[in-house]
């Protein structure tokens, strides 16, 4: 169950502390320079463009109503500036593409108002070096497949950054939260993330909630796009779990690679899951 494969690229720009939340900037620019780097229509422009079907640009950024195959992630208010790219179904086929407009970014459009750009970051795939600075090394294989061989049943759920679930048309609180939540929440994101129709959680999840830490954090993003601040509130925090069953602890693995909520693609709805025995 849950056979998924992917493909993540590690980013790491060596530099001035990162503000406290990077992921509007990041998909920003990177989407700026993946159109610079895969558009083949002289116009530049997206509306009725004759290659809108197969153009990486425009399935990662400009279609609408569709669950995008790639996301962000990264620590909020990190001392570092790295961030992952996750790359999902067909769009991890198109990694080099992706290091490409990477490579655009940091050297010639900049991050960014400020159009700030690098001469020291480096691409990692699969823990080993792509790009050191000089020159790129891409493996000829370079797609992960999901394993999740081991099993605890008692764990604690980090909520790293926040968590936008809807529920009967709004967003789940403090208050109306429920690991349940999330396991569907992931689900169905796998089965969109791998084209299959929505359904029910093919198994009965069963655990017991002993600590509750979670609160309602408050996050705004600049939309240039838009032009104006845009809500990123969500649920932060920590559950602990006991007695969890396999198969919500394996879709709760999954979670850390594909997310759960709204606006991954920005960094949102990133999870990480603690065996209480480590």
């Amino acid at each position: 169950m849950f056979d998924f494969s992917y493909s993540k690229i590690d980013v790491i720009v060596k530099g001035k502390k990162p503000q406290y939340f990077v992921g509007s900037m990041i998909r920003g620019a990177l989407g700026y320079s993946l159109k610079k780097v895969v558009c083949i229509n002289p116009s530049f422009i997206c509306k009725d463009c004759f290659a809108s079907t197969s153009c990486l640009y425009y399935d990662f950024f400009e279609k609408k109503n569709s669950y995008h195959k790639y996301r962000l992630d990264f620590t909020l208010d990190s001392e570092l500036f790295e961030f992952e790219i996750y790359l999902y179904d067909d769009a991890k086929e198109k990694l080099p593409y992706i290091i490409s407009a990477l490579h655009k970014l940091f050297t010639e459009n900049g991050l960014g108002k400020d159009r700030i750009k690098s001469k020291e970051f480096f691409f990692y795939i699969n823990g080993k070096t792509v790009y050191d600075g000089k020159e790129f090394k891409i493996p000829q294989k370079y797609i992960n497949s999901f394993q999740s061989d081991i099993y605890s049943p008692d764990i604690k759920l980090n909520f790293l950054s926040p968590l936008r679930i809807k529920k009967d048309n709004k967003f789940v609180g403090v208050n109306e939260f429920d690991l349940i939540d999330v396991l569907n929440s992931i689900y169905q994101r796998y089965l969109k993330l791998t084209n299959q129709k929505s359904s029910k959680l093919p198994f009965e999840p069963n655990y017991k909630t002993e600590t509750k830490d979670i609160h309602w954090k408050q996050l705004t993003r600049y939309s240039n796009r838009q032009k104006t601040k845009m809500n990123m509130d969500g649920l932060m925090g920590t559950i602990t779990i006991r007695n969890m069953d396999k198969q919500s602890y394996k879709l709760l693995k999954l979670g850390e690679i594909i997310g759960a909520g709204k606006q991954t693609v920005m960094g949102l709805g990133k999870i990480e899951v603690k065996d209480l025995d480590e």
